[in-house]
């Protein structure tokens, strides 16, 4: 068996001793590269819970009934601009007559419940009842 030199077996086990201190002291001292690489990786978020003091901010007060123009610029002009799936125009007589003659109060509850390829409150589920019907009137104004 080949027998190493004594100094070889002092370098070996002087760099075996040294190898966890260099470690821990690379760890330990993160610089600014590492620093920018953790705000990278953080959380985009944080999750706040009903009763927790971050909650309390969150909650809005409430401001009111909209108008109906608030309401139908929100959402119902999305499609009663254009036409968009059958849906019948802002203040177009002609397109609003066949829904007009079955009642104000039918054009009520399908506007609030839905029919055809209109969904609930026009996908207004923040939108009162009330609300949806004076933007049902604003619609219908002047016809």
């Amino acid at each position: 068996m080949k027998k190493c030199h004594p100094m070889s077996r002092v370098r070996y086990v002087l760099a075996l001793a040294l190898m966890p201190m260099l470690l821990l002291s690379a760890v330990t001292t993160a610089g600014p590269v590492e620093d920018g690489i953790i705000s990278r990786i953080q959380a985009v978020g944080d999750i706040c819970i009903e009763g927790q003091a971050c909650a309390e901010a969150l909650v809005a007060a409430p401001t009111g009934p909209r108008s109906a123009e608030e309401v139908y610029n929100s959402g119902c002009m999305a499609c009663h601009t254009s036409g968009a799936a059958g849906a019948p125009k802002f203040r177009d007589a002609a397109a609003w007559s066949t829904r007009l003659a079955k009642g104000l109060d039918t054009l009520y509850s399908n506007a609030i419940n839905g029919i055809g390829a209109m969904p609930a409150k026009g996908l207004c589920p923040s939108c009162s009842d009330e609300e949806i019907e004076i933007a049902v009137d604003y619609m219908l104004e002047g016809i």
